[in-house]
């Protein structure tokens, strides 16, 4: 589950049905995305992180590693 995504679409007050349409798929296969069933495209990342005004690892990356260096 994409947690940071669904908190962001709902403080927003954005559907599911929005976010579809936003990347240009059917709301049942958004849905499965935003539940982490299935990936998300690379070039879905970038619409999504560019349309909240966030930087892909604000949404997308665990909390624990986001402010972690990774040797």
């Amino acid at each position: 589950m994409h947690w940071e995504l669904v908190k962001l679409r709902k403080s927003r007050k954005i559907t599911q049905i929005e976010m579809a349409e936003l990347l240009g798929v059917d709301v049942r296969t958004y849905s499965l995305k935003e539940n982490g069933k299935h990936d998300f495209k690379l070039e879905e990342i970038f619409i999504i992180a560019k349309f909240f005004g966030k930087r892909i690892e604000e949404i997308f990356l665990p909390r624990n590693i986001r402010n972690t260096d990774i040797l």
